[in-house]
Protein backbone atom coordinates (compact mmCIF):
# COMPACT_ATOMS: atom_id res chain seq x y z
CA UNK A 1 0.00 0.00 0.00
CA UNK A 2 1.13 3.70 -0.29
CA UNK A 3 3.88 4.54 2.45
CA UNK A 4 3.56 7.44 4.93
CA UNK A 5 5.91 9.51 2.80
CA UNK A 6 3.39 9.54 0.24
CA UNK A 7 0.49 10.93 2.38
CA UNK A 8 3.93 13.34 3.43
CA UNK A 9 3.94 14.15 -0.13
CA UNK A 10 0.75 15.02 -0.70
CA UNK A 11 0.07 17.13 2.43
CA UNK A 12 3.07 19.87 1.81
CA UNK A 13 1.03 19.55 -2.03
CA UNK A 14 -2.37 20.26 -0.95
CA UNK A 15 -1.38 22.91 1.72
CA UNK A 16 0.94 24.87 -0.48
CA UNK A 17 -2.11 24.51 -3.64
CA UNK A 18 -4.75 25.89 -1.09
CA UNK A 19 -2.62 28.78 -0.15
CA UNK A 20 -1.84 29.75 -3.62
CA UNK A 21 -5.19 29.42 -5.05
CA UNK A 22 -6.53 31.68 -2.66
CA UNK A 23 -4.11 34.61 -3.52
CA UNK A 24 -3.99 34.08 -7.08
CA UNK A 25 -7.91 34.67 -7.44
CA UNK A 26 -7.59 37.42 -5.39
CA UNK A 27 -4.80 39.02 -7.34
CA UNK A 28 -6.30 37.80 -10.65
CA UNK A 29 -9.81 40.06 -9.41
CA UNK A 30 -7.50 42.77 -9.11
CA UNK A 31 -6.01 42.73 -12.36
CA UNK A 32 -7.76 41.29 -14.33
CA UNK A 33 -5.24 39.06 -15.58
CA UNK A 34 -6.02 35.82 -17.47
CA UNK A 35 -2.92 33.90 -16.92
CA UNK A 36 -3.49 34.69 -13.19
CA UNK A 37 -7.42 33.27 -13.30
CA UNK A 38 -5.84 30.31 -15.24
CA UNK A 39 -2.83 29.59 -12.29
CA UNK A 40 -5.79 30.03 -10.02
CA UNK A 41 -7.93 27.33 -12.00
CA UNK A 42 -4.67 25.32 -11.74
CA UNK A 43 -4.27 25.29 -8.10
CA UNK A 44 -7.68 24.23 -7.39
CA UNK A 45 -7.21 21.54 -9.78
CA UNK A 46 -4.54 20.49 -7.76
CA UNK A 47 -5.74 20.89 -4.46
CA UNK A 48 -9.07 18.77 -5.53
CA UNK A 49 -6.26 16.14 -6.79
CA UNK A 50 -4.76 15.19 -4.00
CA UNK A 51 -8.45 14.99 -1.96
CA UNK A 52 -9.05 12.23 -4.51
CA UNK A 53 -5.21 10.56 -4.14
CA UNK A 54 -5.95 10.34 -0.36
CA UNK A 55 -9.41 8.76 -1.48
CA UNK A 56 -7.55 6.71 -3.35
CA UNK A 57 -5.00 5.41 -0.62
CA UNK A 58 -7.89 4.72 1.80
CA UNK A 59 -10.17 2.94 -0.17
CA UNK A 60 -6.76 1.00 -1.52
CA UNK A 61 -6.44 -0.25 2.55
CA UNK A 62 -9.90 -2.15 2.56
CA UNK A 63 -9.27 -5.69 3.86
CA UNK A 64 -9.57 -8.65 0.90
CA UNK A 65 -13.48 -9.84 0.54
CA UNK A 66 -15.05 -12.57 -1.16
CA UNK A 67 -15.64 -10.35 -4.48
CA UNK A 68 -11.90 -8.81 -4.04
CA UNK A 69 -9.55 -11.79 -2.72
CA UNK A 70 -6.90 -10.19 -3.31
CA UNK A 71 -7.83 -7.02 -2.09
CA UNK A 72 -8.37 -3.39 -3.32
CA UNK A 73 -5.24 -2.39 -3.91
CA UNK A 74 -5.60 -1.49 -7.35
CA UNK A 75 -8.51 1.44 -6.19
CA UNK A 76 -5.24 3.86 -6.10
CA UNK A 77 -4.24 3.17 -9.40
CA UNK A 78 -8.28 3.87 -10.54
CA UNK A 79 -8.00 7.53 -8.61
CA UNK A 80 -5.08 8.19 -10.03
CA UNK A 81 -6.06 8.05 -13.60
CA UNK A 82 -9.35 10.41 -12.74
CA UNK A 83 -6.86 12.58 -11.33
CA UNK A 84 -5.25 12.23 -15.05
CA UNK A 85 -8.57 13.01 -16.53
CA UNK A 86 -9.31 15.65 -13.92
CA UNK A 87 -6.36 18.02 -14.93
CA UNK A 88 -6.62 17.14 -18.79
CA UNK A 89 -10.40 18.33 -18.62
CA UNK A 90 -10.45 21.24 -15.84
CA UNK A 91 -7.07 22.50 -15.62
CA UNK A 92 -6.28 22.10 -19.13
CA UNK A 93 -9.14 22.95 -20.70
CA UNK A 94 -10.29 25.65 -18.69
CA UNK A 95 -7.02 27.25 -19.21
CA UNK A 96 -6.97 27.34 -22.79
CA UNK A 97 -10.62 28.64 -22.87
CA UNK A 98 -9.60 31.09 -20.38
CA UNK A 99 -6.59 32.19 -22.75
CA UNK A 100 -8.36 31.52 -25.92
CA UNK A 101 -11.73 33.95 -24.30
CA UNK A 102 -9.24 36.77 -23.45
CA UNK A 103 -7.21 36.78 -26.90
CA UNK A 104 -10.89 37.27 -28.64
CA UNK A 105 -11.80 40.08 -25.93
CA UNK A 106 -8.82 41.53 -24.54
CA UNK A 107 -8.87 43.43 -21.79
CA UNK A 108 -6.22 45.65 -20.68
CA UNK A 109 -4.05 44.79 -17.52
CA UNK A 110 -4.18 46.66 -14.31
CA UNK A 111 -1.03 47.53 -11.98
CA UNK A 112 0.87 44.14 -12.30
CA UNK A 113 2.49 44.74 -8.84
CA UNK A 114 -0.13 42.20 -6.95
CA UNK A 115 0.91 39.41 -9.73
CA UNK A 116 4.21 39.96 -9.44
CA UNK A 117 3.92 39.61 -5.65
CA UNK A 118 1.10 36.88 -5.72
CA UNK A 119 4.10 34.55 -8.54
CA UNK A 120 6.81 35.11 -6.74
CA UNK A 121 5.14 33.60 -3.45
CA UNK A 122 3.75 30.79 -5.06
CA UNK A 123 6.90 30.05 -7.25
CA UNK A 124 8.58 29.90 -3.53
CA UNK A 125 5.60 27.54 -2.08
CA UNK A 126 5.23 25.30 -5.33
CA UNK A 127 9.33 24.83 -4.97
CA UNK A 128 9.09 24.02 -1.60
CA UNK A 129 6.20 21.29 -2.45
CA UNK A 130 8.24 19.60 -5.92
CA UNK A 131 11.35 19.64 -3.25
CA UNK A 132 9.49 17.63 -0.89
CA UNK A 133 8.01 15.16 -3.79
CA UNK A 134 11.39 14.84 -5.31
CA UNK A 135 13.58 13.93 -2.15
CA UNK A 136 10.49 11.38 -1.74
CA UNK A 137 11.24 10.17 -5.40
CA UNK A 138 14.86 10.06 -5.69
CA UNK A 139 15.08 7.22 -3.74
CA UNK A 140 13.69 4.79 -5.84
CA UNK A 141 15.24 6.00 -8.56
CA UNK A 142 18.73 4.03 -8.29
CA UNK A 143 20.27 3.95 -11.25
CA UNK A 144 17.51 4.72 -13.70
CA UNK A 145 17.18 8.43 -15.45
CA UNK A 146 14.12 10.29 -14.58
CA UNK A 147 11.33 9.09 -17.34
CA UNK A 148 12.52 5.23 -16.49
CA UNK A 149 12.24 6.03 -12.92
CA UNK A 150 8.59 7.51 -13.24
CA UNK A 151 7.81 4.61 -15.75
CA UNK A 152 8.68 1.71 -13.62
CA UNK A 153 7.47 3.27 -10.23
CA UNK A 154 4.99 1.63 -9.03
CA UNK A 155 3.69 3.97 -6.48
CA UNK A 156 1.71 6.58 -8.81
CA UNK A 157 0.82 9.00 -5.66
CA UNK A 158 4.73 10.34 -5.57
CA UNK A 159 4.76 10.30 -9.23
CA UNK A 160 1.90 12.13 -9.54
CA UNK A 161 2.53 15.16 -7.05
CA UNK A 162 6.07 15.41 -8.79
CA UNK A 163 4.47 15.61 -12.50
CA UNK A 164 1.74 17.91 -10.96
CA UNK A 165 4.55 20.10 -8.97
CA UNK A 166 6.63 20.40 -12.28
CA UNK A 167 3.70 21.78 -13.68
CA UNK A 168 2.59 23.83 -11.32
CA UNK A 169 6.30 25.47 -10.96
CA UNK A 170 6.45 25.81 -14.51
CA UNK A 171 3.01 27.18 -15.39
CA UNK A 172 4.23 29.66 -12.45
CA UNK A 173 7.17 31.13 -15.16
CA UNK A 174 5.07 30.92 -17.96
CA UNK A 175 2.50 33.30 -16.17
CA UNK A 176 4.96 35.75 -15.03
CA UNK A 177 6.66 35.62 -18.34
CA UNK A 178 3.53 36.37 -20.00
CA UNK A 179 2.11 39.18 -17.40
CA UNK A 180 5.63 40.76 -17.74
CA UNK A 181 5.84 40.96 -21.43
CA UNK A 182 2.75 42.01 -21.66
CA UNK A 183 2.98 45.26 -19.65
CA UNK A 184 6.89 45.80 -21.22
CA UNK A 185 5.14 45.77 -24.74
CA UNK A 186 1.65 47.14 -23.78
CA UNK A 187 0.31 44.18 -25.27
CA UNK A 188 -2.53 42.16 -23.76
CA UNK A 189 -2.30 39.35 -26.12
CA UNK A 190 0.96 37.96 -24.32
CA UNK A 191 -1.35 37.15 -21.09
CA UNK A 192 -4.10 35.17 -23.16
CA UNK A 193 -1.12 33.32 -24.66
CA UNK A 194 0.64 32.47 -21.64
CA UNK A 195 -2.59 31.31 -20.17
CA UNK A 196 -3.01 28.69 -23.50
CA UNK A 197 0.66 27.71 -22.60
CA UNK A 198 0.00 26.58 -18.83
CA UNK A 199 -3.29 25.04 -20.36
CA UNK A 200 -0.88 22.67 -22.77
CA UNK A 201 1.28 22.18 -20.30
CA UNK A 202 -1.53 20.55 -18.00
CA UNK A 203 -2.82 18.41 -20.99
CA UNK A 204 1.08 16.82 -21.66
CA UNK A 205 1.38 16.05 -17.71
CA UNK A 206 -2.52 14.50 -17.77
CA UNK A 207 -1.66 12.53 -20.64
CA UNK A 208 1.54 11.50 -19.23
CA UNK A 209 0.02 10.19 -15.84
CA UNK A 210 -2.89 8.80 -17.75
CA UNK A 211 -0.67 6.43 -19.43
CA UNK A 212 1.05 5.36 -16.62
CA UNK A 213 -1.98 4.54 -14.39
CA UNK A 214 -3.48 2.74 -17.23
CA UNK A 215 -0.15 0.64 -17.17
CA UNK A 216 -0.95 -0.17 -13.58
CA UNK A 217 -4.53 -0.46 -13.99
CA UNK A 218 -4.79 -3.29 -16.60
CA UNK A 219 -2.25 -5.68 -14.68
CA UNK A 220 1.62 -4.37 -15.00
CA UNK A 221 4.24 -6.64 -14.01
CA UNK A 222 6.70 -6.39 -11.04
CA UNK A 223 9.80 -4.15 -12.10
CA UNK A 224 12.69 -6.32 -13.73
CA UNK A 225 15.27 -6.49 -11.09
CA UNK A 226 12.15 -8.16 -9.13
CA UNK A 227 11.81 -10.63 -11.59
CA UNK A 228 15.37 -11.76 -12.09
CA UNK A 229 15.62 -11.73 -8.50
CA UNK A 230 12.82 -14.15 -8.15
CA UNK A 231 14.74 -16.17 -10.91
CA UNK A 232 17.93 -16.17 -9.23
CA UNK A 233 16.79 -17.43 -6.05
CA UNK A 234 14.79 -20.17 -7.33
CA UNK A 235 17.88 -21.56 -9.20
CA UNK A 236 19.74 -21.63 -5.85
CA UNK A 237 17.10 -24.44 -4.64
CA UNK A 238 18.68 -27.66 -5.21
CA UNK A 239 15.89 -29.36 -5.98
CA UNK A 240 14.63 -26.77 -8.94
CA UNK A 241 15.78 -28.26 -12.41
CA UNK A 242 14.74 -25.55 -14.43
CA UNK A 243 12.41 -21.83 -13.91
CA UNK A 244 9.94 -22.00 -16.75
CA UNK A 245 7.89 -18.96 -16.63
CA UNK A 246 7.44 -16.08 -13.85
CA UNK A 247 4.58 -14.03 -14.02
CA UNK A 248 4.01 -11.11 -12.19
CA UNK A 249 1.04 -8.81 -10.97
CA UNK A 250 1.30 -5.80 -9.09
CA UNK A 251 -1.69 -5.36 -6.80
CA UNK A 252 -0.78 -2.31 -5.19
CA UNK A 253 2.67 -0.02 -4.38
CA UNK A 254 3.74 -2.71 -1.98
CA UNK A 255 2.26 -5.58 -3.03
CA UNK A 256 2.91 -8.28 -5.82
CA UNK A 257 1.32 -11.12 -6.70
CA UNK A 258 3.24 -14.09 -8.02
CA UNK A 259 3.25 -16.98 -10.58
CA UNK A 260 6.04 -19.23 -10.28
CA UNK A 261 6.18 -22.03 -13.24
CA UNK A 262 9.10 -24.51 -12.58
CA UNK A 263 10.53 -27.96 -13.32
CA UNK A 264 11.48 -30.19 -10.17
CA UNK A 265 14.75 -32.55 -10.13
CA UNK A 266 13.36 -35.80 -11.80
CA UNK A 267 14.55 -37.83 -8.59
CA UNK A 268 12.12 -35.58 -6.01
CA UNK A 269 9.58 -37.37 -3.78
CA UNK A 270 6.35 -35.89 -2.89
CA UNK A 271 7.29 -34.91 -0.04
CA UNK A 272 10.99 -33.05 -1.31
CA UNK A 273 8.89 -31.34 -3.78
CA UNK A 274 6.95 -29.71 -1.04
CA UNK A 275 9.74 -29.08 1.19
CA UNK A 276 11.19 -27.38 -1.75
CA UNK A 277 8.25 -25.09 -2.56
CA UNK A 278 8.07 -24.13 1.49
CA UNK A 279 12.00 -23.15 1.57
CA UNK A 280 11.43 -21.32 -1.70
CA UNK A 281 8.55 -19.26 -0.89
CA UNK A 282 10.83 -18.69 2.35
CA UNK A 283 13.25 -17.16 0.24
CA UNK A 284 11.06 -15.09 -1.85
CA UNK A 285 9.07 -13.81 0.55
CA UNK A 286 12.08 -12.37 2.64
CA UNK A 287 13.87 -11.13 -0.08
CA UNK A 288 10.44 -9.45 -1.67
CA UNK A 289 8.33 -8.50 1.78
CA UNK A 290 5.97 -7.05 -1.31
CA UNK A 291 5.58 -10.18 -3.20
CA UNK A 292 2.12 -11.24 -0.64
CA UNK A 293 0.99 -13.98 -2.74
CA UNK A 294 2.66 -16.78 -4.46
CA UNK A 295 1.45 -19.92 -6.61
CA UNK A 296 3.96 -22.35 -7.47
CA UNK A 297 3.22 -24.86 -10.24
CA UNK A 298 5.19 -28.19 -11.25
CA UNK A 299 5.80 -28.24 -14.76
CA UNK A 300 4.90 -32.14 -15.66
CA UNK A 301 6.43 -33.95 -13.44
CA UNK A 302 5.15 -36.83 -14.82
CA UNK A 303 6.08 -36.64 -18.25
CA UNK A 304 9.74 -35.52 -16.91
CA UNK A 305 10.22 -38.66 -14.50
CA UNK A 306 11.35 -41.92 -15.72
CA UNK A 307 10.01 -44.92 -14.43
CA UNK A 308 11.60 -48.34 -14.72
CA UNK A 309 10.55 -50.73 -17.20
CA UNK A 310 8.30 -53.73 -15.64
CA UNK A 311 10.47 -57.06 -16.81
CA UNK A 312 9.32 -58.91 -19.43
Amino acid sequence: MATDSSNKTIFAAMGANLAIAITKFIAAAITGSSAMISEGIHSVVDTGDQLVLLLGIRMSQKPADDSHPFGYGQELYFWTLIVAILIFAIGGGMSIYEGITHLIKPSPLEDPMWNYIVLTIAIFLEGYSWTVALREFLPTKGKQNFWEAIKNSKDPTVFTILLEDTAAVLGLFVALIGIFLGHLFNNVYFDGIASIIIGIILAIVAILLARESKGLLVGESANPQTIASIRSLSKTELGVQEVIRILTMQLAPQEVLLNLEIQFAKNLTGEQIALTVESLEAKISQKHPEIKQIFIEAKSLAATRKYPQPFE
